[in-house]
């Protein structure tokens, strides 16, 4: 039984290293999406908010799927990297759509016109999208196994309800 809480405790520990690790990933994107969409908006785009926000958004998109496969999840790195990086691509592209989608929502359905106020709605969007984005990835891009961590290499046999290291 030790063992296992010693498991639970470090997939916790796991847990919350791959969560500050995608907030700090997270934080600079969200400085690159917000800033290149907020330039966008009030300038080549100042008609185009939905594009000017898919626009940061992909842009921003491509420095966290580095980031996220470098840094992050570089323990759970899929070998076939140009699988990973359309499953990423597709979950990316649905946060994309949320967080435009909040914008286009706003300005089309609300009626809002204030610049400010479809720059706040996309970024409710990128709040419910964040959510959406760092479960998907873990649990479909960036899905290795972990048993292949170090020091968890015996858990199937815990989980039948063996003793770590016997061969019977």
């Amino acid at each position: 039984m030790n063992k296992l809480a010693e498991r639970i405790r470090g997939l916790a520990s796991l847990f919350w290293r791959e969560v500050a690790k995608f907030g700090a990933v997270g934080g600079i994107a969200f400085v690159i999406d917000n800033g290149l969409t907020y330039w966008l908006m009030h300038g080549l785009m100042s008609d185009s908010e939905a594009k000017a926000r898919f626009v940061g958004a992909s842009i921003a998109t491509i420095f966290s799927w580095l980031a996220n496969r470098f840094w992050t999840f570089r323990h759970r790195r899929q070998p076939n990297v140009i699988r990973e990086f359309v499953m990423f691509l597709i979950i990316n592209g649905i946060g994309i759509g949320i967080s435009t989608g909040f914008t286009a929502a706003a300005k089309y359905w609300l009626h809002i016109d204030d610049k400010n106020m479809l720059f706040m709605a996309g970024i409710v969007g990128i709040v419910v999208a964040t959510v959406v984005r760092f479960y998907a990835y873990r649990f479909f891009v960036f899905n290795k196994e972990l048993d292949e961590e170090p020091g968890y290499d015996h858990d199937h046999e815990l989980i039948e309800g063996g003793v770590p290291g016997d061969k019977r």
